[in-house]
């Protein structure tokens, strides 16, 4: 990777992790312990998909012409998720208008087909951001996206090249698997894989084994069932669900680091150094990037940590913030490890 950088662009904060708070796992464990405070006052909004299926939203309501932004969750996440509770409280601190859209299965209830979502299901971005728009009227729209939303948001981005400029103001990803290969194997071995995808694969596989309740025949129930690694379950089910042949195939295809010299809109990707879940051969180089992407790597943060000294998590809204007022000055290589 290129020389690091001493400051972060556009008056951002620059961060830095708490000396109580050493290492990736803490940095990444600890924010989800604390669960994010209190639960912004959200309204929930029921959207028909184009397919006859349904998603649910979460917004933040504001003024008309305030700016919108619009956050994709991580795998298994939601609104109640500890970075979405505390981005879209700072949205209403702010005066703006906020809203995040749940992938299908992770509202709460299960949507009604047996195809849930995956890590690069652009094409649902797509749908969903083009109502967005229409929806923010003349404001600007921004997007965000944590984990599998910022890889799913970064696919898209650089699939639709140049159309995504008429939608975005800017765009933001916060620690992307970007190379699902890479961070699917990590997960898959050691500490990750008996404490974070353990955790993951609980929720997965229920949701799952209770699709062939409801579409008997379309899966293997067994295979479901003693997937213990992401590869195994995504081999079992994202894969014949999803129209990818087997998890290999899935994990190649829904990457988006082969997108990111295609992208137009000016995008933050930040992506800690220390982050357990994506290993540094999984991040980009400067020949990878287009010249509207700013790569921001601290030598800390975890996997969407970044709490500040005393513990409280506002560093990362405040990074957005700073990315999204300032989008045009996004186009440079930039990291601090």
């Amino acid at each position: 990777m290129a020389a690091p950088a001493n400051d972060s662009p556009n008056n951002a904060p620059r961060y830095r992790a708490p000396h109580w708070l050493p290492g990736g796992h803490t940095q990444t464990i600890w924010p989800w312990l604390l669960r994010g405070g209190a639960m912004p006052a959200y309204r929930r909004e029921r959207w028909t998909t184009p397919d006859g299926d349904f998603i649910d939203l979460d917004w933040i309501d504001g003024p008309a012409d305030a700016p919108l932004l619009v956050l994709f969750h991580g795998l298994e996440g939601s609104s109640r998720s500890h970075y979405a509770r505390n981005l879209m409280r700072a949205v209403r601190a702010r005066g703006w208008r906020g809203v995040v859209p749940h992938f299908r299965g992770c509202s709460g209830e299960a949507n009604r087909f047996a195809r849930a979502y995956h890590s690069g299901d652009s094409d649902e971005i797509d749908w969903i951001l083009h109502r967005l728009h229409a929806l923010a009227g003349t404001a600007p729209l921004h997007a965000a996206g944590v984990s599998l939303g910022g890889n799913a948001l970064l696919k898209w981005l650089g699939e639709r090249e140049h159309s995504a400029r008429g939608l975005l103001a800017s765009a933001a990803a916060i620690c992307p698997p970007l190379d699902l290969t890479v961070a699917g194997r990590a997960l898959d071995t050691g500490f990750n894989r008996h404490i974070y995808t353990r955790y993951l694969l609980s929720t997965l596989k229920s949701k799952a084994l209770a699709k062939i309740n409801r579409h008997p025949g379309l899966f293997d129930g067994p295979r479901i069932h003693r997937a213990s690694t992401l590869f195994e379950f995504d081999d079992a089910y994202t894969s014949p669900a999803h129209g990818f042949d087997g998890a290999a195939d899935y994990w190649r295809r829904a990457s988006s680091k082969p997108w990111l010299r295609a992208i137009r809109v000016p995008t933050l990707l930040l992506a800690a150094a220390n982050d357990p879940f994506v290993p540094s051969a999984a991040l980009p180089n400067a020949a990878e990037l287009s010249t509207d992407v700013h790569f921001d790597c601290p030598r800390q943060g975890g996997h969407v940590g970044f709490l500040t000294d005393t513990g409280q998590p506002g560093w990362l809204s405040q990074r957005l913030f700073a990315h999204c007022t300032a989008p045009g000055a996004a186009s440079q290589y930039h990291e601090t490890t």
